[in-house]
């Protein structure tokens, strides 16, 4: 139940944004779905092949990303060269091993960060909008300053995990950690 509450979560994230109108469809299908299996009984539950049915959720979800983050790009003007840059800087991509890295400096706009160990990484007044963040460890990460108000696939549980402060925007759908400043 846990995972299709996950994939819920996800998939209502990417059913919002625009840049991903074209497989607004799909994306409604796989969400009606995976609602009607959270309906389920518990003994027809495991009957369904929950990691078939992620599988499936997670190609959509990736087609997503590439829309997002394209359209963030874009809008942030981020060259090739400057993108380029910066990956090979910081090795940034998904599962990146960016613990305790000073990413101040870096161009994160459409950034594809899932997975990325961001464990005490220093955030702070980093634009990332359009980032995918799905899966990223933030625990312990200065967020004071940053903008993951037009981020991708960012959960509670990532952002209560974090630091922030007032001026650190976040996605509607979340609230901000009481332990915030």
């Amino acid at each position: 139940m846990l995972q299709l509450h996950e994939l819920l979560w996800h998939l209502t994230d990417a059913l919002r944004q625009p840049a991903a109108a074209s497989i607004q469809r799909e994306l409604q299908a796989l969400l009606d779905q995976t609602e009607q299996y959270t309906l389920l009984r518990p003994e027809e539950m495991v009957q369904i092949n929950t990691m078939e049915h992620r599988e499936k959720v997670d190609v959509v979800l990736l087609q997503t990303s590439e829309l997002v983050r394209a359209e963030a790009r874009r809008k942030h003007k981020q060259s090739p060269k400057q993108r380029s840059q910066a990956i090979r800087q910081k090795r940034i991509g998904r599962g990146a091993d960016l613990v305790a890295t000073d990413l101040r400096k870096v161009e994160l706009q459409g950034a594809y960060l899932r997975g990325a160990l961001l464990i005490a990484a220093n955030l702070e007044d980093v634009d990332l909008s359009g980032a995918d963040l799905i899966g990223a460890d933030l625990r312990d990460a200065n967020l004071a300053g940053a903008d993951l108000s037009q981020s991708l696939f960012l959960t509670q549980f990532q952002i209560s995990s974090a630091r922030g402060n007032a001026d650190t925007r976040l996605p509607e759908a979340l609230n901000r950690p009481a332990h915030w400043k």
